[in-house]
């Protein structure tokens, strides 16, 4: 015949499982949840980011208005501006003025050169380069 159990084995099993219940519970089931849940959290936190980041550099990196016309103004030693005759100044294309100003500072070595457009919203002209 079996032993029947007396109160104090009966509260001690309930103690028992009670324990191995908080055990399980806070130290796998939630913390497993939550890791998970900031996991997923986090992920999402830097695809955001990364398409927040993509979506300003595409608005920075789209063409702009660019100028119809491109001007090399050149400077002497003292960089006061000068006009030298023969000398073409007025372009259509900024490759073409930069491949002349490239020319112009090889010929002259003691002047500087600047490539020049007007700006729609001032009346000062903007630089491009400068050597």
């Amino acid at each position: 015949m079996k032993p029947t159990p007396n109160k104090n084995d009966i509260i001690l099993f309930g103690i028992g499982i009670l324990t191995n219940v908080f055990i399980s519970v806070f130290g796998q089931i939630i913390p497993n949840a939550v890791t998970g849940f900031f996991k997923e959290i986090g992920s999402a936190f830097i695809l955001g980011l990364v398409l927040v980041f993509a979506f300003t550099w595409f608005l920075k990196a789209r063409p702009h208005n660019r100028p119809k016309k491109y001007s090399v103004v050149i400077f002497d030693v003292n960089n006061q501006q000068i006009q030298i005759e023969g000398l073409r100044t007025e372009f259509r294309n900024h490759d073409v003025a930069w491949s002349f100003m490239k020319q112009y500072k090889a010929s002259y070595p003691m002047l500087n050169f600047a490539m020049v457009a007007d700006g729609k919203g001032s009346d000062k002209k903007t630089i491009f380069r400068y050597i």
